[in-house]
């Protein structure tokens, strides 16, 4: 089983800011989403926690591992978070601005090649810690992606957002897997992150 945990907060989540594989660090209010999930995860039984290489994944599983009494934890770089390319640091509406809706990013990553580099990531979880429970400390765009590919579409819906710090539960079995509970989180329109349904950066 694994439950993928959306990192806590940095500057660039605040200010609405794309980040891709650009490495921003966690912020104060970051560093304390991290023990706000620990406290969730408390409940519940741990053999390991895997995290994105990236600053703000990291430090999130390190503070979380902290709290849980985990070993330290493994970083996987195929956990990182999807490549955004030329708009890596714009804001939204400043995405929107530079390249309207059907208008190719340059370097932008697929989301067929997150879910295929993902879930090989994810097979390979299964098959050296058969049995276990793992934490995964990874990404918005990871966690948007995943959940569209599972739910053909469906899930993020209208008006749902991953939030920093969420908990999302999967299970792997027969070689697939599964949406088994999707942590949503819903906000304002004018409240919208890294997060939003309708972008997952």
């Amino acid at each position: 089983m694994f439950s993928i945990v959306r990192h806590g907060q940095t500057d660039w989540n605040l200010h609405h800011r794309i980040q891709g594989r650009t490495d921003i660090p966690l912020n104060a209010a970051g560093r304390a989403e991290a023990v706000v999930a620990a406290e969730r995860l408390k409940i519940r039984h741990w053999n390991a926690i895997v995290t994105s290489p990236l600053l703000r994944a990291a430090e999130s599983a390190t503070i979380i591992a902290n709290e849980l009494g985990l070993d330290e934890p493994e970083v996987v770089p195929s956990l990182t978070e999807r490549r955004h390319g030329a708009i890596e640091g714009l804001t939204f509406a400043e995405r929107q601005h530079q390249f309207p809706d059907g208008v190719a990013v340059p370097g932008l990553e697929t989301r067929r090649d997150v879910v295929d580099r993902v879930l090989a990531a994810l097979a390979a979880l299964a098959l050296g810690r058969a049995g276990q429970s793992v934490l995964v400390l990874s990404h918005g765009g990871i966690i948007g992606t995943l959940l569209r590919h599972l739910t053909d579409g469906d899930r993020p819906r209208h008006g749902e957002f991953i939030a920093n710090g969420s908990v999302h539960d999967f299970r792997w079995e027969n070689d697939q897997l599964s949406l088994t509970h999707f942590d949503a989180t819903t906000r304002s329109p004018g409240d919208r992150g890294e997060t939003a349904a309708p972008t997952a950066p």
